[in-house]
This record gives C-alpha cells, sequence and structure tokens, in this order.
C-alpha cells in the first residue's frame, strides 16, 4: 500500500509532462500539415536520367 504513495504522484507527474509535450508540439506548429509529406513522396520531380546511346552497355567477356 505504500508504493502507490510513489506510483500515483510519478503518474501524475508523467501525465503532465505529456501533456506539455503535447501543447508545446501543437504550438511549434507540429501539426500544422499531416498531408503534405504523404503527397509529397509520390509526386517525383526528378529529371529523367538521359540514356547515353555512345556507349555500349554489355558486359565485355573476361579473359
Amino acid at each position: 500500500m505504500d508504493i502507490l504513495y510513489l506510483l500515483i504522484p510519478l503518474a501524475l507527474v508523467l501525465v503532465v509532462l505529456i501533456a506539455l509535450a503535447f501543447l508545446w508540439s501543437i504550438r511549434s506548429g507540429q501539426f500544422d500539415d499531416l498531408e503534405g509529406p504523404a503527397h509529397r513522396i509520390l509526386m517525383d520531380e526528378d529529371e529523367p536520367i538521359a540514356a547515353n546511346h555512345n556507349q555500349d552497355t554489355t558486359p565485355s567477356p573476361r579473359r
């Protein structure tokens, strides 16, 4: 029963710390744009690699 005198205040402190971390993340803009990065990864804007037809791409035989 004595352990409850330690665990209940410890749990309350942990809840307060988690709530403060959550409020800080909301105020700092962590949850502003949740869909942007998901859409950005699908929109590939890299230029395609130009195929160089002057070089032979077949592997040379080993000697």
